[in-house]
């Protein structure tokens, strides 16, 4: 009986949705983090050459 109970309020339980919504909310910041760091490591490559170069004159 118990468990029959416990089968029928996981059913109407809504914290799966919510679960679902924070996977889809981390997987869009993680993208978003891959895309900006795509963008900007041809610049941060280029300036730590620079560095290097200004280094070693």
């Amino acid at each position: 009986m118990k468990l029959k109970n416990l089968i029928k309020r996981f059913r109407k339980s809504e914290d799966g949705a919510v679960t679902v919504d924070w996977v889809v909310l981390t997987a869009a910041v993680v993208g978003l983090g891959i895309v900006v760091m795509g963008i900007i490591k041809p610049g941060v490559t280029s300036l730590a050459s620079n560095i290097v170069t200004s280094m070693s004159k």
